[in-house]
Formats: C-alpha cells, sequence, structure tokens
C-alpha cells in the first residue's frame, strides 16, 4: 500500500513538469511583427503597433519601446515598467496580443501581379486568399500552383479553399500549358489550355473560324510517344491536350 501511494505522489509531481515540457515555446518578437497593446481603463494608449528593424514598438506617451527577443507577457511588463518609470501611470495593467507572426510568412514567386512575402494573416490562410492579396495569377499563369513544403512540392489548384497555408510555405506560379491555333481562325497563336477544354471552345479563344474556313476541315497535331507527331480528324468535343496544334483548313467549294 505505501509503495503504491508513493507511485501515485511521484507521478502527481511528475505531471507538471511533462505538461511544461509538451506546451509550445512561446514566440519571440522581432521586426515586422504586428502586436495589439491593450492598457486597461486607458483607451487612449491602447493601440497597434509593429515591431522595426530595431526590435522597438512606438507607443503613446513613452515613445519607442525595446520589446525584441521578448514574449507578449515579456513586452507586456516592459511596457508597464515604461509607464511606471515615466510617471504617465501609478499600476498600468498591460496586455500585448501578437497579430502578425514574422516567421508565418508565404513568399509568392513565379506568375503571379505581386511576388514578394506575404504574412499569415486570420483571413489569408486560404490558398485564394493570399493568391488575391497578391494580386492575382498574372497574365499565361497557371491555375495550378506549385506549393513547397518542407521542401516536398505539391500540385494545388489555386481555387481550392480546403488548403490551408503555413509558415514558411513558397508558392510558386508556373506558366501555363498552352495549344496553338494556325490557318483559318481571326487570332491564331498560342493560348492556355483549361481543364476539360474542347476544340471548339480552343478555337473560340482564337476569335472563332474565318469566312475561308471550315468546321468539318478542323485537324489537330498531338505530340506521340516516340517524339513525333500524330494528324487525325476531331469532332467539336474532342478535348484539347497541352501542345495541342489545331489546324482550321479554308473550306472546299
Amino acid at each position: 500500500m505505501i509503495r503504491i501511494l508513493t507511485v501515485l505522489i511521484l507521478s502527481a509531481l511528475a505531471l507538471p513538469t511533462l505538461a511544461q515540457n509538451s506546451a509550445q515555446t512561446p514566440d519571440k518578437l522581432g521586426p515586422g511583427d504586428a502586436v495589439h497593446i491593450t492598457v486597461f481603463q486607458q483607451p487612449d494608449l491602447t493601440t497597434d503597433a509593429r515591431v522595426n528593424d530595431q526590435g522597438s514598438i512606438s507607443m503613446p506617451l513613452v515613445g519607442h519601446v525595446k520589446v525584441g527577443g521578448q514574449t507578449t507577457s515579456e513586452a507586456a511588463n516592459t511596457i508597464s515598467e515604461a509607464l511606471k518609470s515615466g510617471q504617465f501611470l501609478k499600476n498600468p495593467q498591460v496586455a500585448v496580443a501578437l497579430t502578425t507572426l514574422r516567421s508565418r510568412q508565404v513568399s509568392m514567386l513565379g506568375l503571379i501581379v505581386h511576388p514578394g512575402r506575404y504574412p499569415l494573416e486570420e483571413s489569408h490562410t486560404r490558398l485564394p486568399d493570399l493568391i488575391a492579396a497578391a494580386g492575382g495569377i498574372g497574365l499565361g499563369g497557371d491555375e495550378t500552383v506549385t506549393v513547397i513544403r518542407d521542401g516536398k512540392a505539391t500540385k494545388v489548384n489555386s481555387l481550392s479553399k480546403d488548403f490551408e497555408l503555413k509558415g514558411g510555405d513558397t508558392i510558386y506560379v508556373n506558366a501555363a500549358p498552352v495549344f496553338y491555333i494556325y490557318g483559318e481562325v481571326m487570332h491564331a497563336g498560342a493560348y492556355p489550355v483549361k481543364s476539360g477544354m474542347t476544340v471548339m471552345q480552343a478555337i473560340s479563344l482564337g476569335g472563332g473560324i474565318t469566312p475561308r474556313g471550315s468546321e468539318n476541315r478542323i485537324k489537330l497535331r498531338r505530340a506521340a510517344a516516340n517524339g513525333g507527331s500524330v494528324e487525325f480528324d476531331v469532332n467539336p468535343v474532342t478535348q484539347v491536350m497541352p501542345n495541342d496544334v489545331i489546324v482550321v483548313k479554308e473550306a472546299l467549294f
């Protein structure tokens, strides 16, 4: 019985240590971090601030306060001491909440309108939101983007709301795969391939068939496995593949 009680007591004493070890280490404030500072019962002192390159924030009354390398609770104590030492308040109660953490940033690269690094704010944790914040996919960019996380690349549809981003992710917008239209079309050239696109939909991107062309004389050239190409007749619902070449020929009179 005594042995059992001893084991139970030792286990109980060990619990706080285990909980402490498993707890996540609080984030340290650094340049670029944004915080919300609340001074209770002092609404004029409650403010939002961003840590500058020197590790300081700007506060009403006290000016610059060094908080770099501190946790939010430590920063709250530092601000409280600054208010007391400046004789602005006798016993200020301060709370600091982290609103944007610099380490929770995502790199946007490739064919994006505004490439760069973007913070994962609460409203921008989903892929479509962050792409919109970066100005959207640029001209010629693919709707399927590459997300690089922990050295692994994953293809993700840019409209997917189920894919949650994490700090350190890199999003790369590749050039969209294209097909080519030649012959009797209004605007010959290269155009991006869309999923499920048919030949007639592809031709409409080129402005449609000219009066001299014929819907019955459309040829499609497609790369073959041996490195060559094959040419075949198509119907209006034939689907277009990347690098296909669509040729609209003149009508036979």
